[in-house]
């Protein structure tokens, strides 16, 4: 053989070597994407399919990821794309898509092709997933992106959407995440309610075909059904036993979930902005980016997975989460409109003697042509009230710094009453229909921030009022109405965006104000918990659980926030709502962000030597509430006591509150309440702490190894004498 026989073999034979390792790779691209206990596997086909092959624990070796596929045994898939990373509409595809267009051609077809990936490291926790999808036939590509945050074990997942084509193109859906789980059975906990009847939960058992999840209000959008849930895996997860997934978006605005059991038994979640009455129109070169959809596993239950979630939030989502908080004294309940500067001044010396860091005026400070006296007038108009306050915001603001207290104020800027002259002078800044009758909730209208004109009057309403104060020390932002009629004027042809961009419209105003004033506490309020959600949190440092502030309410309402928020962000006030006596309402509002809305002046020397009492053992008490890990001990659906415990993460601390919450005869803790959380090498001395004046402690000094607490427990002799007892244990050393 001469040389150029060899060289010519020589060629051919690393020709055929590069082709089997280029084969190789694209016949089984294995892409993990890891956190501390968990994974979500995808693989990337020969013909460039990407699927999600694998959500779940998280296995030792990450060689083995590869022989997922090869252990299952399922039925057809006739399209091969049943467990498609982000399945889309138009081709072989024949279950619910992830994403649906109209090409600039009127085409409605789509293939998302697997071309790269690239993952990048963003902190020691936190790391970045990018995977790039392209249509081999339109200039149209998708990147899907996954932020995984490894030491809590959460995904952020999100997609980004962009075309060259020659004209626009409209997304006809357009999801944020397209996730698979596999199990013999799913069992679905939601959420449904309504003013001061929020976070009621239902579970089901998951049949085949499509169950969704979703909101078409505009604002306040989660009033009728949040957009957080969780599935188990086989069986309802119990607190400590079970693989179960929680699932929320981060989006202020419609949402929608599909929850669809396929042909294989398996189940497809697809979660994103809500495509009801929403396809929006893309141009050439401009680029989509859907709001991040969040979840996280768990194979230990849901206690697990809550306290991943919680750790999250402080840590990388809400605003100051690992900050600290004011209590305060809020005027609603003890004056709701009918309050002047006088009245004020009062409730700002009763704010003192409290004991509180802040004193916030609510609803009724503003209008003149139209007072705001009432729900029926005034809003949208942002002058202080002549009459009320004669001598304006800056007068209570001083008359506050003379008490050795902070100020902070209620708005609600994106609402307008029609009876305000804001609503005389622009009639076209507001969401309604032009040749139909305007609708009201609550007797208001919402304004259109989609337009950027009423994006800078709504940021000016804020600025304003530090003009005014510059030492102003909390905003309570309130929003109200749903939204009827949707229309926009600025819109004019695309109405169909509207629903989509009066969210980014109120996102671009919070980044604004965040950008300004950063470090102003802002409370997140919906009439209640009518706008919770991780995308608005983000801005604020707490929200508004519910209307409802019963007590008795409270505990089941702040139970079922507990599983998806931390309690550092949960604003629990002390009301005369409820029959349950001062201790039990200061107790329940201690597990999270404590205020007080009472007429201070009519407590009794008793009731206000307590709430002073109680003030001094929250500020001792609250970095364990807010920073530590919660475990729920005692459900309150499940018996007649309900039981929550916060663990630091020293494990040295630790407060366990403890609640009757059955009034029939001779109801009261028959059994101890086995602890969670402690370390069972250690002992741990137990206290009671915030009783009432004049009443004796009934544990005082006890102590237990962490061992005996958590596998026997501890009886905190809840009874109809005792309705609410709070325990602290600290380790001894």
């Amino acid at each position: 053989m001469n040389l150029s026989h060899k060289v010519l073999r020589q060629f051919i034979l690393i020709a055929i070597i590069l082709t089997i390792h280029v084969i190789h790779v694209h016949s089984q691209t294995i892409i993990p994407v890891e956190t501390a206990d968990n994974a979500v596997v995808l693989q990337a086909g020969v013909n460039g399919d990407v699927s999600c092959v694998y959500l779940g624990k998280k296995l030792r070796s990450v060689t083995e990821y590869g022989q997922i596929t090869g252990v299952n045994r399922q039925a057809d898939d006739y399209t091969g794309l049943y467990n498609s990373a982000y399945t889309s509409s138009g081709s072989r595809n024949l279950l619910e898509p992830a994403i649906t267009v109209t090409h600039a051609d009127g085409n409605n077809s789509l293939d998302l092709k697997y071309v790269s990936h690239e993952v990048k490291k963003i902190s020691d926790d936190v790391s970045l997933l990018t995977i790039l999808l392209k249509d081999p036939v339109y200039d149209f590509e998708v990147t899907l992106c996954y932020r995984s945050y490894f030491r809590e074990n959460v995904i952020e997942q999100w997609s980004r959407i962009i075309h060259h084509e020659k004209g626009a193109v409209t997304l006809q859906k357009f999801a944020s995440a397209n996730i698979n789980l596999q199990g013999n059975s799913y069992w679905l906990r939601q959420y449904h309610g309504d003013w001061a009847r929020e976070m009621q939960p239902e579970e089901i058992q998951l049949s085949h075909g499509i169950k969704t999840l979703d909101s078409k209000l505009g604002t306040r959008a989660n009033l009728f059904m949040p957009s957080v849930f969780m599935v188990s895996l086989d069986r309802p997860a119990t607190e400590d036993e079970g693989g179960v997934l929680y699932g929320a978006l981060e989006w202020s605005g419609n949402f929608r979930t599909d929850l669809e059991v396929d042909p294989q038994n398996d189940l497809r979640i697809i979660s994103g902005v809500n495509n009801y009455a929403s396809p929006y129109s893309l141009r050439s070169g401009e680029l989509f980016e859907t709001p991040a959809f969040l979840y996280t596993y768990s194979a230990h239950g849901k206690g697990f997975a809550s306290r991943n979630l919680q750790s999250w939030a402080r840590n990388h989502k809400l605003l100051d989460g690992k900050g600290t908080r004011l209590t305060l004294l809020n005027n609603w309940e003890s004056t709701y409109f009918d309050f002047n500067e006088s009245r004020l001044k009062e409730l700002l010396q009763d704010t003192k003697r409290l004991g509180v860091d802040l004193f916030l005026l609510d609803d009724g400070w503003f209008g003149n042509r139209y007072p705001r006296n009432d729900d029926h007038a005034g809003l949208g108009d942002w002058q202080e009230n002549r009459k009320k306050l004669p001598n304006g915001i800056a007068a209570i603001a001083r008359e506050a710094q003379a008490n050795q207290v902070k100020f902070g104020i209620w708005i609600e800027p994106e609402m307008v009453n029609p009876k305000s002259e804001l609503y005389a002078r622009h009639p076209d800044w507001v969401v309604k229909q032009p040749q139909r009758p305007e609708y009201y909730f609550r007797n208001q209208l919402v304004l259109d921030l989609s337009n950027s004109q009423v994006q800078d009057f709504v940021f000016q309403v804020v600025d304003s009022l530090f003009i005014k104060d510059p030492a102003l020390a909390y905003i309570k932002w309130d929003c109200n109405a749903v939204i009827y009629n949707a229309y926009s004027v600025k819109l004019k042809n695309n109405q169909s965006q509207f629903y989509v961009d009066y969210v980014l419209g109120l996102y671009k105003v919070l980044q604004r104000i965040r950008a300004k004033y950063p470090d102003v506490p802002m409370m997140l309020c919906s009439g209640g918990g009518g706008r919770v959600d991780y995308g608005a949190l983000q801005y604020f440092t707490e929200y508004w659980p519910s209307d409802n502030t019963d007590p008795l309410e409270r505990i089941f309402i702040q139970w079922e926030y507990s599983y998806f928020y931390p309690a550092i962000a949960s604003s629990n006030h002390v009301t005369d709502w409820g029959r349950q006596p001062l201790k039990f309402r200061v107790d329940v509002a201690m597990m999270g962000k404590l205020g007080f809305d009472i007429v201070v002046s009519k407590l009794n020397e008793q009731d206000l030597k307590f709430c002073q009492n109680a003030l001094k053992t929250y500020n001792e008490i609250k970095p364990v509430i807010w920073q530590g890990d919660q475990y729920r001990l005692a459900n309150p659906t499940e018996g007649s006591v309900a039981s929550m415990l916060y663990v630091n993460a020293d494990k040295d601390k630790a407060v366990m509150f403890n609640y009757l919450v059955n009034s029939r005869y001779g109801e009261g803790s028959r059994r101890p309440v086995k602890l969670k959380g402690l370390e069972p090498g250690a002992n741990y001395r137990l206290k009671e702490i915030n009783f009432y004046p004049g009443t004796n402690p009934l544990v005082d000094g006890r102590v237990y190894s962490g061992d005996f607490l958590m596998s026997l427990g501890f009886n905190p002799d809840v009874n109809t004498n005792r309705t609410s007892v709070v325990i602290q244990l600290e380790l001894v050393r």
